[in-house]
């Protein structure tokens, strides 16, 4: 809970963690995904819950946790470093912000990728796909080790400037293939998050939300290196953090 830093996850976080809580069911589409969001970063392998309701309504049981995991979220969200950016009309409805950071069970959870069926726990691709939201999301770490990462994925990513970024497709990935074909043509919104390495002194890290970006260019392919253009430049401090790290 300490990478919170946007106002609208501290605030609904802690509003699902107070004790007048509302009930689920009582809840926004919007507000179920972040609930959703809360839900899979406590439990990533769905804690033996039937449902996120049945998450979220244990917790009002636990009161020295909820209080606890208020003051970490008051205390990281008071520490946030980048002013965060709306997401464009679109995808105005996804409890996504640029420029803030997230962990990979909050991502999937924003875009409707995990359930209880399909646990986070159980996520070990880089890249994801939503046709619901026509959007291919990237869950990139620039620093790659031997240890960590096979020789079939060590892909070369990397900043280029604070607006491109260089990236590869999986191994396998065609310029024929549909996936290739969506990449290349446009016709889904592409989502880039980005994080140095994989641990920091908390723990695992979470990515920073770099934003929507649009094709400029590619080569080859098995895989595809292509240039991304970010609508949105990314914050400075980050970018020279990136490439360093990508080196």
């Amino acid at each position: 809970m300490a990478h919170v830093d946007d106002a609208l996850r501290a605030s609904q976080y802690d509003r699902l963690l107070s004790d007048g809580a509302p009930d689920y069911s009582s809840l926004s589409p919007a507000e179920r995904r972040l609930a959703a969001m809360l839900f899979f970063s406590l439990w990533p392998d769905g804690g033996g819950h039937a449902s996120v309701a049945d998450g979220i309504a244990a917790l009002r049981a636990e009161q020295a946790v909820r209080s606890e995991l208020a003051s970490v979220i008051d205390l990281g969200f008071s520490s946030a470093r980048h002013i965060t950016v709306e997401l464009g009309d679109r995808l105005s409805g996804l409890p996504l912000k640029i420029h803030a950071r997230y962990q990979r069970e909050e991502i999937l959870a924003a875009l409707g990728w995990a359930s209880t069926s399909r646990k986070p726990s159980t996520f070990r691709e880089g890249v994801l796909y939503s046709e619901e939201l026509g959007a291919d999301a990237f869950l990139i770490n620039l620093k790659k080790s031997d240890a960590e990462f096979s020789p079939s994925t060590m892909y070369r990513d990397y900043p280029i400037s604070r607006t491109l970024f260089h990236w590869e497709s999986q191994s396998r990935t065609t310029v024929a293939s549909a996936t290739g074909q969506r990449y290349l043509t446009g016709t889904s919104t592409v989502l880039l998050f980005v994080r140095a390495e994989k641990e920091n002194e908390f723990g695992t890290s979470p990515y920073l939300f770099l934003g929507p970006a649009t094709y400029v260019r590619h080569e080859g392919e098995r895989p595809i290196a292509i240039t991304w253009k970010l609508d949105v430049p990314m914050p400075t401090d980050f970018y020279h953090l990136a490439t360093v790290a990508a080196q």
